[in-house]
């Protein structure tokens, strides 16, 4: 579900840290920032912080999909309790044409992206379980459609994983200035940051599914298995169970991707009725 945005926020606004103009010129936009303005500007720096920990992990030894997903959640929920705050929208309200219309356009393609993914996801998935089931049967065929089935699928996540990591190079190389810039900067980088973590998870997908059912691999495992020789039910029980895993991590990540697609989506709402003057 979406981020509840009636919910209240544990940091108060008092005087002691609330926004100066003079403290706005004095601080930098760079994150991680570990003396911010708001403590709710510093728990967005913190979780985008973690958020590029997790992208460091995949790329070295390959995070779960699950803690990528939930990182990228806690994100967008940090981010949704500090578009609450009248500086952060004061912030928005002032940037550029250009860095406005950039923010938009990145959480819109973001939650493309994400759709674009729990279907990628659902597919891949049913691919796993067919393949599974052509193995067991020894049904060469049917392991054949299931093999161009996840081939599609593995396709559109690299082009998703290719467009949304624009984004986030896009997003990053957008210099905001002015007394505004620490909080509007925070929040572009969110969104780079939020870009950059869905590219990993869409990419570590994608290699999970192939390192599990490579059809190539398959392909020599259904007449052998289908003849019951010695060396081969071992084989194909191996590569059935490798395809139960990924089946069951995909299924269990149905969930998390939906709220990862509804919190962006809202998010974007969020910036959207910001910017938008009241009629």
């Amino acid at each position: 579900m979406a981020p509840n945005f009636g919910r209240s926020i544990s940091f108060p606004l008092t005087p002691a840290r609330s926004f100066s103009k003079s403290s706005r010129h004095l601080r930098s936009i760079s994150l991680p920032g570990t003396t911010s303005s708001h403590p709710l500007l510093a728990s967005l720096n913190a979780h985008i912080v973690t958020i590029r920990a997790w992208i460091q992990d995949t790329a070295a030894a390959g995070s779960s999909l699950p803690a990528g997903l939930a990182n990228i959640h806690a994100l967008h929920a940090a981010l949704a309790d500090l578009l609450l705050l009248p500086e952060s929208r004061a912030a928005l309200q002032c940037t550029t044409s250009k860095a406005a219309d950039s923010l938009l356009d990145a959480f819109l393609l973001l939650a493309d992206a994400h759709q674009g993914f729990q279907e990628c996801l659902i597919s891949l998935s049913h691919a796993a379980a067919e393949s599974r089931a052509a193995l067991r049967r020894g049904e060469a065929t049917r392991l054949a459609s299931a093999a161009r089935s996840q081939r599609r699928a593995e396709k559109v996540l690299a082009r998703l994983a290719a467009s949304i990591s624009a984004v986030s190079s896009k997003c990053a190389r957008l210099n905001l200035v002015g007394e505004d810039a620490e909080m509007a900067g925070a929040i572009m980088q969110a969104a780079a940051a939020s870009a950059a973590a869905s590219a990993a998870v869409f990419s570590a997908a994608a290699s999970m599914s192939y390192s599990a059912s490579c059809c190539k691999k398959m392909a020599i495992f259904v007449p052998v298995f289908a003849t019951r020789k010695a060396a081969a039910p071992e084989t194909a029980e191996a590569a059935m169970e490798r395809l139960h895993v990924l089946e069951r991590c995909f299924d269990e990540c149905d969930g998390a991707c939906n709220r990862v697609f509804r919190s962006v989506v809202q998010t974007r709402v969020s910036l959207l009725n910001v910017m938008t003057p009241t009629i």
